[in-house]
């Protein structure tokens, strides 16, 4: 996973500003099929070093995905671009839950091959809804496609505290996805199908915060809506933190922090996000490249540090989720409503 994640961080870095020239779609295309012959050859490898191989074309063909999030600041304005990545981070969310579960499923029904074949036959599916619904953004007048716009992005440190609110908030989603098989299999000795279970439950709360965020889109400005959802992210850890000292360590005195959480985290990240893209409109694919990064950056670190802290969980991740927001509400005080920058 850690090979996927870096072959997908070195291609979007080059896919953003890269779109940013000669325009969305031709990437998105070019990527989905660079994805499609990795996936294809994991499948017919007979060797560990070609499927390797393989499985780095299919993460650098999946870098390309990236441009969503480009695409969301080119077809859409104002509200409906917040609402657009509202429903991006809840599928995204709800759709990471659930993979556990499919994952086994498909390995355990059709083999380790199964999850490859499915994949290759999303992304034709997608491929061609792309032909036939995407019509292609008009590239940037400045037809020179260079990193160094990511040299502007990060001496701006209004682009920077938004992106690092959605890193903070998606970092406090991430770090459960990654310590939950320590405390639910391992410290409450759940089974895989009871794991599986908790997950799904876990997952349906990324479409009540879906919820919530529609409803406050068009009624409060972005940095409410980040207010709100750092509101709520501090809420679950406190609520983790005294919940295990005075009842101990239960699956619902897990699971109801983590749904609180991770409502917050469906509030702040899509406002966030939009914020920060809103800054370089001609070099959306840029930004948004950038943003990912820090994204993934940021949420793999803290990821690490709390599963370190094995034996101080689920403490360390309520604890988390307090400094998350803590240091959310310090970057939301660098930035004001218009943009500006105050620190």
């Amino acid at each position: 996973m850690s090979f996927f994640a870096v072959g997908v961080a070195m291609a979007q870095i080059v896919v953003g500003p890269l779109s940013d020239g000669i325009g969305r779609k031709r990437l998105l295309l070019a990527g989905l099929s660079v994805s499609i012959v990795g996936a294809l050859g994991c499948v017919f490898s007979t060797h560990y070093e070609t499927f390797m191989a393989f499985r780095l074309v299919q993460a650098l063909g999946c870098g390309s995905l990236v441009l969503g999030q480009a695409l969301v600041q080119d077809l859409y304005s104002g509200t409906q671009r917040n609402a657009m990545r509202i429903l991006l981070t809840s599928a995204s969310g709800l759709f990471i839950s659930l993979s556990p579960l499919a994952g086994a499923f498909l390995q355990q029904a059709f083999g380790w091959k199964a999850s490859f074949t499915v994949f290759v036959i999303i992304a034709a599916i997608v491929s061609l809804l792309s032909c036939v619904l995407l019509h292609d953004t008009p590239a940037s007048r400045d037809r020179a496609p260079s990193m160094s716009s990511y040299r502007a992005m990060l001496r701006d440190t209004d682009y920077l505290a938004h992106s690092m609110l959605s890193s903070l908030a998606f970092a406090c989603h991430f770090s459960f996805i990654v310590i939950a098989p320590l405390l639910l299999m391992g410290r409450l000795e759940l089974t895989a199908y009871q794991f599986s279970l908790v997950f799904i439950g876990y997952g349906l709360a990324y479409i009540v915060g879906g919820m919530a965020a529609t409803y406050l889109n068009s009624r409060v400005s972005p940095q409410a809506q980040i207010k709100a959802g750092l509101l709520l992210i501090s809420t679950a850890g406190i609520t983790l933190l005294i919940w295990e000292w005075v009842a101990g360590l239960s699956v619902l005195g897990v699971l109801l922090p983590m749904i609180v959480c991770t409502t917050g985290t469906t509030l702040v990240r899509p406002a966030a996000t939009t914020q920060a893209l809103a800054r370089y409109p001609r070099q959306a694919g840029a930004a948004a490249s950038l943003n990912t990064t820090l994204l993934f950056a940021g949420a793999g670190l803290t990821s690490s540090v709390v599963a370190g802290l094995e034996s101080e969980l689920p403490a360390g991740l309520g604890v988390l989720f307090v400094v998350a927001s803590l240091c959310g509400g310090w970057l939301l005080a660098c930035t004001k409503d218009d943009g500006m920058q105050r620190c």
